[in-house]
């Protein structure tokens, strides 16, 4: 939902086309120099305020204690003004570094930029990531729009199952985002296109930034910035390819008809055949043999050395026969089992993921027997339900629960027991009834909501990826979205330019928000509305202790906004005569008129 929402937002914005030309010519080995003019434009810095305040991250502050909540009630022009003028000289603030708990018990560094760098940040990624889109290698999962663990998983399975691989390399990066080498980086985002020196710099700062109570960094990108996850691809994007060339993408001279006849003559060979999956810097290379999955992890473990200055973690790297024992890749451990007189992938949570699991829902209840609200059971629910949306791919996934559920029912009973009664799925809300209806299972509920089974989910395998779901080409968009159809874009387009000076940037973006959600349309009348009609309105006024935010504003017809506030029933009948509302039409205005302080008409 999340990364639709992003893809929609660059229609609102009219940047989609620029998008779309910059993924277009990245494909084409275009080079790019003047990405600083486009990045500062003024859409592209609203379209970064839109994506930024969505974020859950916006509200954490950062060195200078301020949050998104700190500029949403500033001018659109005002906001334009101070991130235009950090694009022409260009300072990071100190970052903040905070340490967040690993499942392992140790800690994770993150660094968090202030809330200006990271609306900074945004303009550069949002005009950035077509580009480097276009470079990067499809079976690379990790932070890139519409691609998640599911789909690195379910490649692997496809590898196991139908690429007959039963061999596979893990390779553990010691440290990757500490150790990241500065001018490795610099150089590896020139080789692809980007050949603006004012955006270089800028990059080269930013890496730089102060992180606080350690100084400067040499090296390395902090977790936590907007920047990172995309450098961090840019960093191993050179290892997917030299991966890749070493057997999958590698240019054969002998004609062939389709990709899987390719690999027939390349067989006769002494390549390495090999075919890889990675997902951030958690990366697997799958192999037919023992022996080639030997020479292929000296080698990449000599390219990441040499080439691009990364260590591996001895311990946690290896090659490993996956029919024996098996690997673990995102919380999940695969194996290669038989079965029907084949070799298929098995899959079940790992032990690490068992105990976050149960740390996480146990957690969850001891805030239940301290509160028993309902609110704090459907808390309890969301987790359950994370929990098994995230491992419902594991083929062992009921098995696993089952055995979480199991080692939870004595702290259940225990804490819970002098809140809890016996329910039925009548009680059910119906999202749950949905979900868990056909499982019939044995359900209890706290101040009428029913807690959520834990064992209660199937298993279900991930589909394969589709290669052509792409945010840059309007093919690869109808596989995300439906494109904003019913929405006159001429009136968009006006809308978004003709923004309100003296109104907050908050109260900007909602506005287009509003017009987008009620097609265009008037919400009382129905009438499609033009440019010059459209008003916006405070269902509950400023005065009256209204604020900007999404669900305070209403899209009405400039004439129907003017009946809301309007005292005199003389003018107020003249106008009810040009729009001849009925009944529910009427009672709409009246409510509105109410929330307004007028009488009802």
């Amino acid at each position: 939902m999340e990364k639709r929402a992003k893809l929609r937002h660059a229609e609102y914005y009219s940047l989609q086309q620029s998008m779309d030309e910059l993924y277009s010519r990245s494909l084409n080995g275009n080079n790019f120099y003047n990405l600083v003019e486009l990045m500062s434009t003024e859409e592209n810095i609203r379209l970064a305020y839109r994506n930024i305040k969505r974020n859950k991250g916006s509200k954490t502050p950062g060195t200078d204690g301020l949050t998104i909540t700190d500029i949403q009630n500033l001018g659109v022009e005002e906001v334009i003004t101070k991130v235009k003028a950090m694009f022409v000289r260009y300072n990071p603030q100190s970052v903040r570094r905070v340490f967040i708990p690993k499942p392992n018990g140790d800690k994770r560094p993150l660094g968090i930029p202030t809330i200006w760098d990271r609306v900074f940040q945004q303009c550069i990624l949002q005009i950035l990531d077509p580009i480097c889109e276009a470079k990067f290698h499809k079976h690379s999962y990790g932070f890139r729009p519409n691609r998640s663990t599911h789909d690195a998983i379910a490649r692997m399975n496809d590898l196991i199952n139908r690429g007959k691989k039963h061999y596979c390399v893990d390779v553990d990066i010691k440290g990757f985002f500490d150790n990241v080498n500065h001018g490795k980086l610099l150089k590896q985002i020139w080789t692809l296109g980007i050949k603006d020196k004012a955006l270089i710099s800028i990059i080269s700062r930013l890496l730089k930034a102060e992180i606080e109570g350690e100084g400067t960094p040499t090296k390395g990108t902090p977790q936590g910035g907007i920047l990172s996850p995309l450098l961090s691809n840019i960093v191993l994007n050179e290892l997917d390819w030299w991966i890749s060339n070493q057997w999958e993408t590698f240019k054969t001279k002998f004609p062939f008809k389709t990709e899987k006849n390719k690999f027939a003559p390349l067989k006769k060979t002494r390549l390495k055949e090999c075919f890889f999956v990675r997902y951030a810097d958690d990366f697997k290379i799958m192999c037919s043999d023992y022996h080639t999955a030997k020479k292929i992890f000296f080698a990449t473990k000599d390219f990441l050395q040499i080439r691009l200055g990364l260590e591996i973690s001895p311990e946690k790297s290896k090659v490993i026969n996956l029919k024996k024992q098996g690997s673990e890749f995102l919380g999940v451990k695969i194996k290669a089992v038989p079965k029907s007189h084949k070799i298929v992938s098995q899959s079940k949570m790992t032990k690490k993921a068992k105990m976050n699991a149960k740390t996480k829902i146990k957690a969850e209840i001891k805030k239940i027997q301290k509160d028993p609200t309902s609110q704090k059971v459907w808390n309890f629910n969301t987790v359950v339900m994370g929990i098994q949306n995230y491992y419902s791919v594991a083929s062992q996934i009921t098995k696993d629960l089952s055995e979480i559920n199991y080692s939870l029912r004595i702290v259940l009973y225990n804490r819970l027991r002098e809140n809890y009664k016996e329910a039925s799925l009548t009680d059910m809300t119906k999202t749950l009834k949905k979900r868990y209806g056909q499982y019939k299972p044995k359900l209890f509920k706290i101040q009428g909501m029913v807690l959520a089974p834990i064992y209660a989910q199937k298993n279900k395998p991930p589909m394969k990826y589709s290669q052509e779901t792409c945010d840059y080409t309007v093919k690869g968009r109808m596989k995300v979205h439906q494109n904003l159809r019913g929405i006159n874009h001429r009136v968009l387009y006006l809308l978004m330019k003709s923004f309100i000076r003296n109104a907050s940037i908050e109260y900007n973006d909602n506005r287009i928000s509003k017009f987008v959600a009620q097609y265009g349309k008037c919400a009382i009348s129905g009438k499609e509305l033009e440019i010059d009609e459209i008003h916006c309105h405070h269902i509950i006024p400023k005065e009256y202790g209204g604020d900007d935010s999404y669900s305070n504003l209403i899209i009405l017809h400039k004439s129907i906004h003017i009946l809301i506030h309007m005292k005199d029933k003389d003018k107020i009948n003249l106008l009810l005569t040009k729009f001849s509302l009925n009944t529910k039409q009427l009672l709409k205005l009246n409510k509105l008129r109410v929330l307004a302080h007028r009488e009802a008409i």
